[in-house]
């Protein structure tokens, strides 16, 4: 708590002031946390003075809030060629980021409880800087953020916010942001310790030197063979731990061919939904996701068709949980591996499963791509209308991935570091229909916001190509998969254990 003031008072936060007639200040307190590292050890034992901003008013006190963060596709894009280059990857944290970000509004808080003095009893603190818990205070970090790092000669990415990029003639610099964890990626160590130097200058930082752990993932690298694996083992020991799952069964399957969900089966009386309400569904459900979203594709399936019943839930749902979470007790050391490739290029798959939905009779559409050698990016959902054939399943599913694909090439193109993101990318489907329907039956009602497709392909941006469906490795994405399929998909997605590595 004391370290904590003393950042207050490092950054001026607040000046004292007697309260003017019709001056409401906003409460604060204190937030305890243990913060560990990669192995569940604690490093340090956080106090956090937290204003308490759902008293905040709009209009009065605060106006924009907005800000964004990095994308992990964006970091696991990045990560890949870093890996492919043998670039440095460093991490930096900003000690008590918020405080660094200037208000535009007046906001006036209680004193912190703890540290009133007899003489200031009767004052309010007036805020000049950004503190936790404030709805502006994330916006005002990132707007000084962005202009500290400009200012060093960094440009910030179009397509991606929270990527920053700095070229001089063969000399490589990226920077990624994600609230104050910052990973510094390049290919001289000079111009690196230079961007720490100048970022140990405008803020508080705290350097972490080789990056090995970042937002609960952990970075494990053999250099020597220009691989990189990102793990969430340690995430998923809590998520056991949170749901008294440290003991339970290892299951094969994420989701088996035989379970079949649906609202038919939701609580239909008073006494079941009161006793499923004991049950966390939704916790474990928003536990599995950030994994999923994290390193876990192979999970994308199973995670879309069991979220849709957080409503309402029923028993059969939770079972259906509950093997997901077993899948992970089998598979919580594996990791999602970039690397191994000769050539630096990125493929596409998409694959739709026809009318999957019991409850609307919708299909269920699968993307991933492929980036050195492991998935960068990849998402299974629900379609937004019902398709009447598996063509029109196909299409829609394709649109979807060719979206997708047209801001992979954006972005990867600004990075000015992949030469082959010049040529259309390779959007591979196992349906020839989606290339091209050509049954006007079939395709005469299809909603012309799918069409764009067309337009993408016409341009040259993307390629849409054929594969055998036992290759196609979106199929995962799409529906349950026998067990010899999956574990094969799987591995082509780059999940994998340490000793499968080569």
């Amino acid at each position: 708590m004391r370290s904590e003031m003393d950042s207050m008072s490092d950054n001026q936060v607040w000046t004292l002031v007697e309260p003017h007639e019709g001056i409401k200040p906003i409460g604060c307190k204190w937030v305890f946390k243990k913060k560990t590292d990669m192995d569940g050890n604690v490093q340090t034992y956080k106090g956090r003075l937290v204003v308490k901003g759902y008293r905040q008013i709009h209009g009065i006190d605060h106006d924009e809030t907005f800000s964004p963060v990095a994308m992990f596709k964006s970091i696991r894009i990045l990560l890949a060629i870093a890996a492919f280059h043998d670039y440095e990857i460093w991490q930096m944290d900003v000690k008590t980021a918020f405080l660094n970000g200037k208000l535009e509004e007046d906001v006036y808080m209680t004193q912190p409880e703890g540290f009133v003095t007899l003489e200031n009893a009767g004052k309010v603190c007036k805020l000049q800087r950004s503190i936790y818990g404030l709805k502006q205070a994330s916006r005002s970090w990132n707007l000084r953020f962005n202009d500290a790092i400009k200012e060093f000669g960094f440009m910030r990415n179009e397509d991606e916010p929270c990527v920053y990029k700095k070229f001089s003639g063969r000399i490589v610099s990226f920077l990624i942001l994600y609230v104050d964890d910052i990973l510094i990626i390049g290919n001289d160590i000079p111009t690196l310790q230079s961007v720490k130097a100048w970022l140990s200058s405008c803020f508080s930082m705290k350097d972490l030197r080789e990056a090995a752990y970042i937002l609960g993932v952990k970075i494990y690298r053999d250099r020597s063979k220009r691989l990189l694996g990102l793990s969430q083992s340690t995430y998923i020991d809590k998520v056991f731990k949170r749901f008294n799952m440290e003991a339970s069964k290892k299951g094969f399957l994420p989701m088996t061919q035989c379970i079949s969900l649906s609202k038919e089966m939701c609580p239909s009386t008073s006494q079941e939904r009161e006793r499923m309400s004991q049950i966390p569904y939704a916790s474990a459900i928003g536990s599995i996701m950030y994994a999923m979203i994290c390193t876990r594709p192979d999970l994308s399936y199973a995670l879309s068709m069991t979220s849709r019943y957080q409503a309402n839930p029923s028993e059969g749902h939770w079972v259906a949980v509950k093997n997901i979470l077993k899948y992970l007790r089998r598979t919580k050391d594996v990791f999602l591996v970039l690397g191994g490739e000769e050539q630096l290029s990125i493929k596409g798959y998409t694959d739709a499963s026809f009318q999957t939905d019991k409850d609307d009779s919708r299909s269920q559409s699968g993307f991933v791509f492929r980036l050195n050698g492991g998935a960068v990016s990849w998402k299974s959902s629900k379609q937004d209308t019902v398709a009447d054939s598996t063509t029109e399943a196909e299409y829609i599913a394709a649109s979807e991935a060719a979206k997708e694909a047209v801001w992979i090439k954006k972005f990867i193109t600004e990075l000015g570091v992949v030469p082959s993101i010049s040529d259309a990318l390779e959007l591979y489907c196992d349906n020839n229909a989606a290339k091209e329907p050509r049954s006007h039956q079939r395709s005469k009602h299809i909603l012309r916001r799918f069409h764009l497709i067309r337009e993408i392909v016409d341009r040259g941006d993307v390629e849409i190509c054929k594969v055998h469906t036992d290759d196609n490795i979106a199929d995962p994405l799409t529906k349950p998969l026998s067990q010899q399929k999956h574990d094969r998909h799987t591995k082509s997605l780059g999940i994998r254990y340490v000793s499968d590595w080569s």
